[in-house]
């Protein structure tokens, strides 16, 4: 359990925390709005808890999350919805966003100017770093998540205990609660503004579901049990937490200073109330180690949800990818995640990465969030028809309902135009959306052309095949069964490996 719920912490305790109060009350103008945000959120992912362990408990020992629930549900049309997954989640697999909130503050930290350069370097190295640990050794990383998940917890009771004693006057700070007369003044109710601010603090408690991803290597008679009561521990510590510390913030840093933070509301928090002296270099070295935790927490548990999409075969080259050589570790998930994590850092403007990577990351998993949360009806009705009994982890219906509207409120309130025309970045505020919804066309398009239309032109059909891997691993290849005919014998051929 305690590894569980560490392996939790390493992924929600990041960046999110440290960087996000800026852009958040900025979008939404006011304290109270801003306080709303940061307490729903939390609270709505109790649901989502809920989901994943009532579809977890199909499927007790198998790993990869999402892309085994979403087989279960959707096995019509024939792997079109795993596929549409699998392709999706390998273009996104990217780890930009919080090696750029590591550079800042690590630039910080050394008092080193943040330019573009220098952002995007020191960004390169620690997601080379931290790939590199992550491949070298399961054991070894998991051991490092768990030391700096205990630090990142231990510091944001730092920050807590130092906003107590802001509020009780133990501090030079001049009347704390003067922040908090008018909680409302400013509210932007602007739709826009209001679906990108929840998807922001949805990625920033996002991680709460990572030891689902590994369901299949807990060590106990029920892992669901475990992974499920892990995910409700760590929800419980972090939103206590999380609305503490943004009070603290609130108490210390005036609003319009927040709003104008970007990504260094906390090392603002800390200069308030300690100066520009050695203490204030205490805020970037909990930043900073926050975020290489959380860099190796992503990586494994992400790494292995590429692997079992490549073991269901719906990748090209499963063998390639599930291999567990030379280290036994996902060898080639980590690496084509360093590879394309270093990629959009390179390529993206530095000014405008943080925001871009941020909102694309959670915008097409919001589809998917949609799909197997509406997906556990019908999944129950063929249980039910298959006379198999009711899970102990089946949630109300009402619960459901409730996660299926958050997904389609921040899915379709992002595309509602901003009053003022922009958005959080220098280009166009729809960027992501459209962006987004494209890698889930071209995902879609390869199911098209590989499933659809060339078996149809090649007379044959796609089938699964399941291959044994000399390292252990086992792996499902999709393959060609050609019809038979005078001409072209029965054979099966491989498809995508």
């Amino acid at each position: 359990m305690l590894s569980a719920v560490n392996l939790n912490f390493g992924q929600i305790l990041g960046h999110g925390i440290f960087s996000m109060g800026g852009s958040v009350l900025g979008s939404v103008g006011s304290v109270g709005l801003y306080l709303t945000a940061w307490i729903v959120t939390p609270l709505l992912a109790y649901v989502g808890v809920a989901v994943y362990s009532e579809l977890s408990s199909y499927s007790p020992l198998r790993s990869g999350g999402p892309v085994v629930y979403l087989e279960q549900e959707y096995p019509r049309p024939k792997f079109l919805v795993p596929i549409v997954f699998a392709i999706t989640s390998t273009l996104l697999a990217y780890n930009g966003v919080t090696a750029i909130v590591f550079a800042q503050y690590w630039l910080l930290l050394f008092d080193m100017p943040i330019t573009a350069a220098n952002q995007t370097m020191v960004a390169i190295v620690v997601t080379t770093i931290t790939s590199a640990i992550a491949l070298l050794s399961t054991k070894w990383s998991l051991r490092i998540v768990n030391v700096f998940s205990v630090f990142k917890v231990i510091s944001l009771v730092f920050v807590v205990v130092t906003g107590i004693a802001v509020l009780l006057g133990l501090t030079p700070i001049q009347d704390p609660y003067k922040h908090f007369q008018h909680p409302w003044a400013g509210s932007k109710w602007d739709p826009n503004a209001l679906a990108n601010t929840f998807v922001k603090v949805n990625t920033a408690v996002a991680g709460w579901h990572n030891a689902f991803y590994v369901l299949g290597e807990v060590r106990s008679r029920d892992p669901v049990r475990v992974v499920s009561g892990a995910g409700y521990i760590s929800l419980s510590v972090v939103i206590v937490l999380y609305v503490l510390t943004n009070v603290a913030y609130i108490a210390v840093v005036p609003p319009e200073e927040i709003k104008a933070s970007g990504q260094l509301v906390a090392a603002l928090f800390f200069k308030h109330v300690f100066g520009d002296g050695a203490a204030a270099k205490i805020m970037p070295i909990m930043v900073t180690a926050s975020c290489f935790g959380n860099l190796i927490a992503v990586v494994v548990g992400s790494a292995r949800v590429q692997r079992e999409i490549a073991r269901q075969g719906l990748l090209p080259w499963p063998a390639f990818w599930t291999t567990s050589r030379p280290f036994g570790t996902p060898s080639v998930p980590i690496i084509f995640k360093y590879l394309l994590s270093s990629a959009v850092i390179l390529l993206l403007p530095a000014k405008d990465a943080f925001a871009f990577l941020l909102d694309l990351s959670s915008y097409p998993f919001l589809v998917f969030g949609a799909a197997f949360t509406f997906g556990i009806w019908p999944l129950r009705a063929r249980r039910k028809k298959m006379g198999l009994e009711k899970t102990k982890y089946q949630m109300l219906n009402s619960l459901i309902v409730l996660y299926l509207l958050w997904n389609v409120f921040l899915l379709v309130l992002p595309m509602i135009p901003p009053e003022d025309g922009r958005g959080d970045v220098s280009f166009w505020y729809g960027t992501y959306v459209v962006v987004g919804m494209g890698v889930l066309l071209v995902s879609a398009l390869f199911y098209y052309v590989y499933i659809v239309y060339l078996p149809k032109r090649g007379g044959y059909e796609i089938v699964e095949e399941i291959e044994d891997l000399p390292d252990g691993a086992r792996n499902a290849r999709l393959v060609r069964r050609y019809k038979s005919t005078p001409d072209i014998p029965t054979e099966d051929q491989p498809l995508l490996s």
